[in-house]
């Protein structure tokens, strides 16, 4: 038997439970909203971070690319660490009322929530 056959043998899938394995088809496609459409909320929490608080802006209906340029405008603005997760930002520290002033200016509908 040669070693081309036996190689052609070996790629064929036999069962698979979910789909045909065509990941493009599972993931859902993410909606690029103005920012005057977009509803955020802006609140402190030190839930699950060892005490330490950070301001959470939630709402997004973003593109990855275009959250990680607004994270990176908010950190230079507060002069703090900040990530995106899950079309979430986070910054570090407690800036609810700063990042509510620069977000209504760049066009975002936003309100503050939480205590």
């Amino acid at each position: 038997m040669s070693a081309s056959k036996s190689n052609s043998s070996d790629n064929k899938i036999i069962y698979q439970e979910f789909g045909n394995g065509n990941s493009a088809a599972t993931e859902r496609p993410i909606l690029e909203l103005p920012p005057q459409q977009q509803n955020l909320r802006i609140q402190a929490t030190r839930t699950g971070r060892k005490g330490k608080t950070v301001t959470v802006i939630t709402g997004f209906q973003s593109k990855p690319e275009t959250l990680a340029d607004l994270v990176k405008q908010l950190k230079t603005q507060c002069g703090t660490g900040g990530t995106v997760k899950e079309n979430t930002i986070e910054i570090q520290g407690e800036h609810k009322q700063k990042m509510l002033e620069i977000v209504t200016k760049l066009g975002y509908k936003a309100k503050l929530s939480g205590g």
